[in-house]
Protein backbone atom coordinates (compact mmCIF):
# COMPACT_ATOMS: atom_id res chain seq x y z
CA UNK A 1 0.00 0.00 0.00
CA UNK A 2 1.16 3.69 -0.94
CA UNK A 3 -0.94 5.68 1.11
CA UNK A 4 -0.99 9.25 0.50
CA UNK A 5 0.89 11.89 2.02
CA UNK A 6 -0.54 13.71 5.25
CA UNK A 7 -2.87 10.72 5.82
CA UNK A 8 -2.98 8.81 8.91
CA UNK A 9 -1.69 5.13 8.81
CA UNK A 10 -1.20 1.91 11.09
CA UNK A 11 2.21 0.54 11.47
CA UNK A 12 1.14 -3.36 11.79
CA UNK A 13 4.56 -4.11 12.88
CA UNK A 14 4.57 -1.84 15.95
CA UNK A 15 0.61 -0.98 16.24
CA UNK A 16 1.49 2.58 16.16
CA UNK A 17 -0.57 5.38 14.14
CA UNK A 18 1.11 7.96 12.46
CA UNK A 19 0.78 10.77 9.57
CA UNK A 20 2.43 9.76 6.07
CA UNK A 21 5.17 11.94 5.66
CA UNK A 22 6.94 10.76 2.77
CA UNK A 23 7.82 7.87 1.00
CA UNK A 24 11.92 7.35 0.87
CA UNK A 25 13.08 4.47 -1.34
CA UNK A 26 11.04 1.38 -0.57
CA UNK A 27 9.71 2.88 2.99
CA UNK A 28 7.01 4.86 4.17
CA UNK A 29 7.63 7.03 6.90
CA UNK A 30 5.81 7.81 9.56
CA UNK A 31 5.40 10.66 12.24
CA UNK A 32 3.88 10.14 15.87
CA UNK A 33 0.50 12.12 15.76
CA UNK A 34 1.10 15.32 18.13
CA UNK A 35 4.83 15.28 16.43
CA UNK A 36 8.12 13.66 17.29
CA UNK A 37 10.77 11.40 15.61
CA UNK A 38 9.35 9.63 12.14
CA UNK A 39 10.31 5.98 11.26
CA UNK A 40 10.64 4.18 8.47
CA UNK A 41 7.63 1.70 7.71
CA UNK A 42 7.74 -1.41 5.17
CA UNK A 43 4.87 -0.38 2.81
CA UNK A 44 3.31 -4.31 3.50
CA UNK A 45 3.15 -3.16 7.28
CA UNK A 46 1.02 -0.18 6.51
CA UNK A 47 -2.17 0.51 6.35
CA UNK A 48 -5.29 3.30 6.80
CA UNK A 49 -5.81 3.99 10.24
CA UNK A 50 -9.31 3.86 11.25
CA UNK A 51 -11.17 6.71 12.56
CA UNK A 52 -11.07 4.91 16.65
CA UNK A 53 -7.43 4.26 15.90
CA UNK A 54 -6.62 8.31 14.90
CA UNK A 55 -9.06 8.99 18.24
CA UNK A 56 -7.29 6.55 20.71
CA UNK A 57 -3.72 7.59 19.18
CA UNK A 58 -4.81 11.52 19.68
CA UNK A 59 -6.17 10.34 22.97
CA UNK A 60 -2.94 8.80 24.62
CA UNK A 61 -1.05 11.88 23.23
CA UNK A 62 -3.43 14.44 24.62
CA UNK A 63 -3.08 12.83 27.70
CA UNK A 64 0.80 12.34 27.87
CA UNK A 65 0.91 16.07 27.07
CA UNK A 66 -1.36 16.62 30.11
CA UNK A 67 1.12 15.01 31.94
CA UNK A 68 3.71 17.46 31.14
CA UNK A 69 5.38 14.02 29.12
CA UNK A 70 5.33 15.71 25.98
CA UNK A 71 5.21 19.48 25.15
Amino acid sequence: MRPPVGSYAMDTGTGRVGVVMAHEGPYVQLRPLGGGREWDCPPERVRAATPAERLSAATAHANARSRGEVP
